[in-house]
């Protein structure tokens, strides 16, 4: 699948490693940064999501996403993403990944740009049935570019761990490196962190924000007997 994420907000905090290796799928590690495990709380815009080269599906081919997100580590080094939730505003869109193992969750998402006078961009989450809820705003000073090790590492993301009919799946992905802006946080109301199982303390440790990349998505492949004897 090929498919553009814009307008994307990143907040990431440190968590222990042994928080995050609880929820990591088998044969997978967290993958450390500066003696921390992360996890992240981010939105961006799905755009023009289609299969191949062909045309981008019309409707559900554009949509808002919040996910909440862990860093993985497979033993010949490749890093990927363990996704806790994903939280979308197309039912069928949802449907579908969670038929192959992916967590989406139904929300209503939006997306609230900057406008004159408000240059705060920022999304917000609130599931059906008094779930969970989520709020949380950025300004982009698009004169800070961030090229730290610590953003790349967090940004820098070639594929997804995933859990499927009790195997752990690695699906690659493809996309030039982010345009990334420090960002100044001016909201954040999140309940989607805990949700997940985890909880987080006070402001983010780092807060990004990107106009966006164009991204595709490979064939998955099975981890193999081999991955699941990997030590920390």
């Amino acid at each position: 699948m090929e498919q553009r994420w814009t307008d994307a907000v990143f907040l990431h905090w440190r968590i222990p490693e042994a928080e995050s290796a609880a929820f990591m799928p088998s044969g997978v590690v967290p993958d450390v940064f500066d003696g921390s495990a992360w996890v992240g709380l981010i939105g961006f815009r799905m755009q023009k999501a289609g299969f191949g080269r062909g045309p981008a599906v019309p409707f559900f081919g554009d949509f808002n996403e919040i996910n909440v997100r862990l860093y993985s580590r497979e033993p010949d080094g490749t890093r990927g993403v363990v996704f806790l939730s994903l939280d979308a505003d197309r039912l069928a869109v949802v449907l579908a990944a969670r038929a192959a193992g992916i967590p989406y969750v139904w929300s209503h998402a939006r997306f609230r740009p900057a406008q004159p006078g408000r240059p705060a961009t920022g999304y917000s989450v609130r599931r059906f049935r008094r779930g969970a809820t989520s709020g949380f705003a950025v300004i982009p000073a698009f004169d800070d570019i961030a090229a730290d090790p610590l953003s790349i590492h967090l940004t820098a993301r070639f594929g997804l761990h995933s859990r499927f009919r009790g195997r752990t799946l690695y699906i690659p992905n493809t996309h030039p490196a982010w345009p990334l802006y420090r960002a100044e946080l001016t909201v954040l109301d999140d309940g989607l962190v805990s949700a997940a199982g985890l909880n987080v303390t006070g402001p983010p440790d780092s807060v990004l924000y990107s106009p966006g990349v164009r991204t595709r998505f490979g064939k998955p492949r099975v981890l193999g007997a081999e991955a699941g004897r990997v030590r920390i």
